[in-house]
């Protein structure tokens, strides 16, 4: 039997006979009330209707997919073969626009870039009041982490969420991943599907943090739309600039301080709206950054690099000079 998932619709495939469970549009939709529902219809189709169906069953396009790049882009920057990401892109967050790319639909594993797909589901879901229960998976995380979640008690999902994308709290994305699914595999299963609506070509998660690179992979064009997604809700907006906070938790101390560990918020970089970084060995240094300058925001994707604190200056600063001209020549 052969399996086939797409919005709307499963077709299971036995010989010549297809069965399609048609599933109500709204099961891929969530808020912060709880679950999504969903109502489930068993129909017997032939295989010439297969095609029909599924386009028929198609949801919308996401609003975040990038236009395509034209033959020629407005920012042409090369780097030493020996300097060289393995793969990148450069892209107007307003538009869409793609300025520049290097091998932008090239799976990679991305390390703890995938916990941008985690933060945009857990801000579209929940609301930062909400209480969450630190287990004992939670508590024996491995790599990144805010360190001193107190394991049996409830804290505020507020301040896990900072600390997943402050300091790419592992520890906090296996937390919020239970609270929203009640087990990790159960949301990672959600990560997948939220691809499937946003329109991501080239990703699949295995983990809500990142910090496994089994079959957790991505492509600069599909995070440069996760980019725009997440940059479009504003509480993601807002946690992802801050440099630092504090806040009270049931620590030694009674308060708790997480800063940021993005280099260019670190150093005070103008303009500069987030995104997220992230490294592992496999992946090696990966970079979504995000900069508002001139009127514009722009967007820089760089995966496995060896020099991104000087390629993802150079690129903003290429693109902001791009559309600058582009402007001028509107105008």
């Amino acid at each position: 039997m052969k399996v086939w998932v797409a919005t709307g619709a499963i077709l299971l495939v036995a010989g010549a006979a297809v069965a399609v469970l048609l599933v109500d549009p709204n099961l891929w939709r969530s808020d912060a009330h709880g679950p999504p529902r969903s109502t489930i219809h068993v129909v017997h189709q032939d295989r010439g209707q297969q095609d029909e169906h599924a386009r028929r069953h198609r949801g919308p396009a996401s609003p975040f997919v990038l236009q395509r790049a034209g033959r020629h882009l407005p920012v042409q920057v090369e780097f030493a073969a020996a300097n060289q990401p393995r793969a990148g892109i450069l892209f107007d967050l307003d538009s869409g626009r793609v300025l520049w790319q290097h091998d932008p639909a090239r799976r990679l594993p991305i390390a703890s870039l995938t916990k941008m797909m985690t933060a945009l589901i857990i801000a579209k879901r929940h609301r930062p009041s909400e209480r969450v229960l630190i287990t004992r998976q939670t508590v024996a995380y491995e790599g990144s982490g805010v360190g001193v979640l107190p394991r049996g008690k409830k804290v505020s999902l507020k301040d896990l969420f900072y600390g997943l994308l402050l300091v790419s709290g592992n520890d906090a994305a296996i937390a919020l991943a239970q609270h929203d699914s009640r087990t990790v595999p159960a949301f990672v299963r959600r990560m997948n599907r939220w691809r499937d609506r946003l329109g991501l070509k080239c990703s699949h998660f295995s983990t809500p943090s990142g910090i496994l690179d089994q079959r957790n992979y991505s492509c600069p064009r599909d995070l440069a739309v996760l980019a725009r997604a997440d940059l479009a809700n504003p509480w993601i907006r807002r946690v992802a600039r801050t440099r630092e906070v504090r806040f009270p938790f049931p620590v030694k101390g009674n308060y708790l301080d997480l800063y940021n560990n993005n280099p260019f918020i670190i150093q005070r970089m103008k303009g500069i709206t987030g995104l997220k970084t992230g490294y592992t060995d496999a992946a090696g240094r990966c970079y979504v950054t995000t900069q508002k300058v001139g009127g514009h925001e722009l967007g820089v994707v760089l995966l496995n690099t060896p020099n991104p604190l000087d390629q993802v200056p150079a690129l903003l600063h290429a693109g902001a000079k791009a559309e600058a001209r582009s402007g001028a020549e509107r105008g």
